[in-house]
């Protein structure tokens, strides 16, 4: 049992590393496509920091771990949201650029409906995965195509050549790091008799979303909300659309009642989101404290 615990511990370290290097890289590379702050928080960064959740759902998914696979996108989505962004907020409100809402939390916010529409009858489908890979093309087309390729200064370590190395590094680390944690999960489950979902949910999604909640709080101190909360819903779009999609691509998913449940709760959550950054184009530290909160119910929900 200590072994399996001391195998997540390393795999979450390492998920972390390779991350961190990741984006870090990822970012210096952006910074020469002359590329918007928000757009590099969406995009480049997002994908990063989404490394995780892409390695450890199509990993699960390809060996038959449907239950793994599905709720890590699901816990992370929330996680992401309500105890991140919540803690974010908590620490320096963030002013909200419109076009964040009407295009991308909106987006974001048709993604979930469409889930829970897809997979009312307990399953998800090639086709339907595909569908999901097909609306994330589109939106990183219209991402492309929009009028924010306007260059903003971002502060990134001028890397050179050593950019692509970190990348390739922090790339493999998130591989292996991903397969341990899988493995150590699930050997915990079958111990305890605890189901799949639960340690998907909790331990699984906390810990594949770390690199998110270090990637948002460090650049929202350094001056940059646009860069936090665009990581944030970057990677619930990408782990929705892009990872889920292609989990379902490659291996057709099934689902349950309690990730159902999980489903609306997510969608809640991104409502809730919406509803708070539609008013007065702020987040308040108060309404942080209800993201928190909210994240809290959910695991509550799944632990009873």
């Amino acid at each position: 049992m200590l072994q399996h615990i001391l195998i997540i511990l390393v795999s979450i370290f390492m998920l972390w590393i390779g991350a961190d290097w990741l984006v870090e890289s990822a970012s210096y590379i952006a910074k020469k496509l002359h590329v918007s702050e928000l757009v590099i928080g969406l995009t480049v960064v997002a994908f990063g920091t989404s490394a995780p959740e892409f390695a450890v759902t199509i990993g699960a998914a390809l060996k038959g771990h449907s239950a793994i696979s599905v709720a890590n996108i699901v816990g992370s989505d929330i996680f992401n949201l309500g105890l991140i962004l919540g803690s974010v907020v908590l620490f320096r409100p963030i002013l909200i650029e419109k076009k964040l809402v009407k295009r991308d939390a909106l987006f974001l916010l048709f993604l979930s409906i469409l889930l829970l529409i897809a997979s009312a009858n307990f399953s998800l489908s090639r086709l339907e995965g595909g569908i999901f890979l097909l609306l994330f093309v589109g939106y990183l087309v219209l991402l492309y195509f929009s009028k924010e390729k306007i260059f903003k200064e971002v502060d990134v370590k001028p890397l050179g050549r050593k950019a692509y190395a970190m990348f390739a590094v922090g790339l493999a680390l998130i591989l292996i790091g991903a397969h341990f944690l899988v493995e150590g999960a699930t050997a915990i489950a079958r111990v305890y008799g605890i189901s799949e979902w639960l340690i998907g949910v909790t331990i699984v999604a906390a810990g594949t979303s770390t690199p998110e909640l270090v990637t948002s709080i460090v650049a929202l101190y350094k001056g940059k909300p646009g860069l936090s909360i665009g990581n944030l819903i970057g990677s619930d779009i990408f782990n929705i659309a892009g990872v889920l999609g292609l989990a379902a691509f490659l291996h057709p998913l099934q689902t349950n009642k309690a990730i159902t449940l999980n489903l609306w709760l997510m969608f809640g959550m991104i409502a809730l989101l919406l509803f708070f950054m539609r008013t007065r184009w702020k987040l308040s530290r108060w309404e942080g404290a209800v993201l928190i909160l909210f994240g809290l119910m959910r695991w509550l929900i799944n632990i009873n």
